[in-house]
């Protein structure tokens, strides 16, 4: 009787695992971040738009000025097979021409392609007839048939001030063709509000005629039923039927601004898609809401409310251009267009609500969503039904969530829905990954995600433009690669250590390393070890690639550059006289840089000029994340002065609206350092409109506010962009030696730091590159306040850690590798009271002794210090338990 009681209850507990396991599996537990691996499959693109998967794995994508690509996953090349003539630019009010968004638009596979081979593109028709174009192509074998071509539909188009061309494509379960298409409209005149400029010789600049206009193709999304000939018929569901007065047949959905990549819910033919909104940054009580971008479902046909909604259906009002007065806010539930560009009905149905809305700043529904620039792109539903079983087809956690991304801001959030569609929750996925401009992204036959990148920065090739897939992997992970080079450029014969410190298995497998290294294409070497070392006799460009192998067979790659032949300057920065690791407002600082190069000379021999060699000081105040110049791994044109803020701008979404030189959706940098050189107060007024907003300077467009940048960071990058005038950097070049007074800038605490930067770009050699060197020196604020305390022992912070409590006799504060040149003492300010006896000692806490404290006024203590000079490890050793500090100050002779 006991046996069997105890193998019954064995037997239960083996099946509760089991069917908690079956459980577990269909509830869909949160995978592990690590179980997906980003695997850049093609890179330096230009200007891709839209991709599409084929069964074997090949992706077929659209560049915007014409060219159709294929990636080959089995030769890793990419292929062009047709060049489409096609029209990228517009005419501005004064008939300039400008390049704008216009061009080959997306590109999507039929149904039944792997029967008739037809592919379809939109694209903006190269000549003098402003239309897109819906057009078939036939491709078999290496190129498109340009003679198949038959035009399905086109959409007039004004190419007067350019913009919002859409061009998203897909197939819904009943082979429906949907197109979505922009408004076609310059809203950026109207201040960030709804673009309802009806004056005479402004439809431009007017989406009625577009958006809200029942009888016309833009701003739309359209849904057509192509046919074998070349034709298409009208699907039963859209939202005018055959034949209603003022309508086209064709739309599915109207109201919408710039409906950008769609996807349809396999399970529900709901249809989902981003929409790009205005530009403006506040709301205003005589005009509207602050503007949004959307992330939209259709459930059905029906009406999304641009240009009198936005949002969770915001209305605006109202607003007459000519007399600039407004009338009375839109109603939902009966929108009314009564514009004079309009040729459609005049009253619309119902305006539906978007399912997520975010404006610039933090959203109050969305947070997750982050701040600053935006596009919104959208994604794929997920359903593991939709994929043959195997080994990287996501994991059920998933099932039936939305993948959405952000041109702008670069992340992958996946929303949860409800059975009724609606919004539960978001989450980030694979929080450290950031992308760079995607611009579509779906999943591929195998389950994979794809997404294409077209980098940062609008209409221009970028060069970190590429097309990854993200793999998952639930039982054997591939291997994560690094690698590295201790030099990646030099003289001949250049001896090089290849590293592949960093590199792991996730599934702590052994692992196998073959380094390949090439030069113009030809394999030259191959190592079978982690670290090999080569040596490098003849000038080149040699690429070294490590696979890494797992006992299972997964592998992964990485690869490094090096170019031999040309050495690496040398450039260092000597502090003659003063303090190499604080700076003391009003002392002096005398300065030699010294710059030596293999092939160039050096500034000693004066082969190499002092006008060569660029140098700048700069004082940056407190707020700034210091962490940014400690990283200091980017390498800058030695024409920019203000590096640290062209570190700043970077990290920020500036690029994504300007460029360097060109013209972008706004002004070059170099425009902008032009425009106000000598200006003396442009600083803080440009420091205000960023932060702030606006328009009107550089013409229509508008930029949005920035006000969840730090003031501290918005000054560090106009700094940098005022530097950029070419004149004006010839000219606040500081000398290589010289006499530096530390003098704070007016308006400024003195709890910044100061950036000594000496950069020299040499002239490169043999045919390779040029090499930039440069040294940094931060010379830091003597001030510390105990919330910048690192290095330190038996100290207990306060809750906002502004004073600390010594918890036990002999706790300590370590200042490393800290300047002694010019220090007197170091004064140690208590909270209330002095803090008792601190001692100063040089490399430990029992190191040499140079100093205690001898004497307090009020809650200070001074310790003097010997006059001492080099570099050390400072260690401050209290000798009293129970003492509150709150700062530590550097006191100068």
């Amino acid at each position: 009787m006991t046996i069997f009681f105890f193998r019954r209850m064995l037997l239960l507990f083996f099946l509760s695992l089991f069917l908690r396991s079956i459980v577990n599996a269909q509830a869909g537990n949160k995978p592990e971040t690590d179980r997906f691996t980003k695997i850049v499959l093609a890179q330096k693109l230009e200007e891709p738009m839209q991709f599409q998967i084929l069964k074997d794995g090949k992706v077929l994508y659209a560049e915007r000025k014409g060219r159709l690509k294929v990636y080959n996953p089995v030769t890793k090349h990419l292929d062009i097979i047709a060049e489409i003539p096609v029209s990228t630019e517009y005419v501005d009010k004064n008939g300039k021409r400008e390049e704008g968004e216009d061009g080959l638009q997306g590109v999507i596979l039929d149904p039944d392609f792997e029967k008739n081979h037809w592919i379809y593109t939109y694209y903006s028709v190269k000549g003098s007839e402003a239309v897109n174009s819906l057009v078939r192509y036939t491709w078999k074998g290496a190129k498109v048939d340009q003679l198949s071509a038959k035009v399905l539909l086109k959409v007039p188009v004004q190419r007067e001030e350019c913009c919002h061309v859409g061009g998203g494509m897909l197939f819904d379960k009943d082979k429906n063709l949907l197109l979505s298409t922009g408004d076609n409209t310059f809203s950026r005149s109207s201040d960030g509000f709804t673009p309802i400029d009806e004056r005479a010789g402004e439809s431009a600049r007017d989406a009625q005629k577009s958006s809200s206009n029942t009888n016309d193709l833009r701003g739309k999304i359209l849904r057509i039923h192509p046919e074998p000939d070349g034709t298409y018929t009208i699907p039963e569901g859209n939202l005018f039927p055959k034949g209603t007065a003022k309508t086209r047949p064709e739309i599915y959905t109207i109201g919408n601004r710039n409906p950008w990549r769609m996807s349809i819910d396999s399970k529900t033919n709901w249809l989902y898609w981003g929409e790009v909104g205005p530009d403006g940054s506040n709301a205003s009580e005589s005009r509207g809401p602050a503007s949004y971008d959307e992330f939209n479902r259709a459930k059905k046909a029906g009406n999304f409310g641009w240009p009198y909604f936005i949002g969770n259906n915001l209305a605006y009002r109202y607003y007459d251009f000519n007399t600039k007065k407004s009338g009375e806010l839109y109603d939902p539930l009966r929108p009314v267009n009564n514009s004079p560009n309009n040729t459609g009905l005049n009253v619309l149905p119902p305006a539906e609500t978007s399912l997520i809305w975010y404006p610039y700043g933090a959203s109050e529904y969305f947070p997750l969503m982050g701040s600053g620039g935006r596009s919104a792109v959208g994604g794929p539903i997920f359903h593991q039904s939709d994929f043959s079983a195997g080994p990287h087809v996501f994991p059920a956690y998933y099932e039936g969530r939305w993948f959405i991304t952000d041109w702008v801001r670069g992340w992958i959030l996946t929303v949860e829905m409800d059975e009724e569609g609606n919004y539960k929750s978001m989450e980030r996925f694979m929080p450290d990954l950031t992308l760079r401009g995607p611009i579509d992204m779906k999943f591929g036959p195998d389950g994979s995600l794809y997404v294409l990148e077209y980098g940062n920065g609008y209409f221009k090739d970028n060069p970190e433009a590429e097309l990854i897939k993200i793999e998952y992997n639930g039982g054997n992970r591939k291997p994560i690669v690094q690698v590295s080079a201790d030099k990646v450029s030099g003289a001949l014969p250049l001896k090089v250590k290849l590293s592949s410190v960093g590199t792991m298995d996730y599934d702590g497998d052994q692992l196998k390393y073959e380094w390949r290294i090439t030069k113009d294409k030809m394999l030259k070497w191959v190592y079978r070890v982690p670290n090999p070392e080569m040596l490098l006799s003849a000038p080149g460009i040699y690429k070294a690639t490590l696979t890494v192998t797992d006992p299972s067979g997964a592998k992964n790659s990485k690869a490094v550059e090096v170019s031999a032949g040309n050495a690496s300057p040398v450039v260092k920065f000597d502090f003659i006289r003063g303090n190499s690791s604080f700076y003391f407002p009003g002392k002096t600082i005398t300065y030699s840089v010294k710059v030596n190069d293999k092939e160039d000379g050096s500034l000693a021999d004066k082969r190499i000029k002092p006008s060569q060699v660029s140098v700048s000081i700069n004082y940056l105040s407190e707020g700034y994340d210091m962490t940014t110049i400690a990283q200091n791994q980017q390498r800058f044109d030695a024409s920019a002065q203000f590096e640290i803020g062209k570190a700043l701008m970077k990290k920020s979404t500036c690029k994504a609206c300007h460029d360097l030189t060109a013209k972008s959706l706004g002004p070059a940098f170099t425009l902008v350092a032009q425009k106000y050189k000598g200006d003396k107060t442009a600083q803080d007024r440009l420091v205000k409109k960023v932060i702030n907003g606006g328009s009107g300077v550089w013409g229509d467009a508008m930029m949005p506010a920035h006000s969840s940048l730090p003031v501290a960071e918005v000054d560090a990058i106009v700094k940098y962009i005022l530097s950029l005038d070419d004149k004006q950097t010839a000219q606040e070049r500081l000398p290589v030696k010289g006499a530096y007074t530390t003098t704070i800038p007016p308006g400024q605490t003195n709890h910044g730091n100061f950036i000594f930067r000496a950069a020299y770009r040499d002239k490169g050699a043999k045919n390779l590159p040029s090499q930039l060197a440069e040294d940094v020196v931060v010379l830091r604020s003597p001030y510390y306040p105990v919330n910048e305390w690192d290095n330190h022992k038996d100290f207990n912070f306060s809750k906002d850690r502004s004073v600390v409590t010594v918890s036990a006799k002999g706790a300590y504060l370590v200042f490393p590798k800290t300047d002694l040149t010019d220090l007197k003492a170091i004064e140690i300010i208590g909270e209330k009271s002095a803090p008792g006896q601190v001692e100063v000692h040089l490399g430990s806490p029992n190191g040499k002794l140079i100093g205690r404290t001898g004497h307090a006024i009020g809650n200070k203590a001074l310790a003097d210090i010997e006059n001492s000079k080099g570099v050390f490890d400072i260690y401050l050793v209290f000798l009293q338990a129970g003492v509150e500090v709150k700062a530590i100050n550097m006191v100068p002779r």
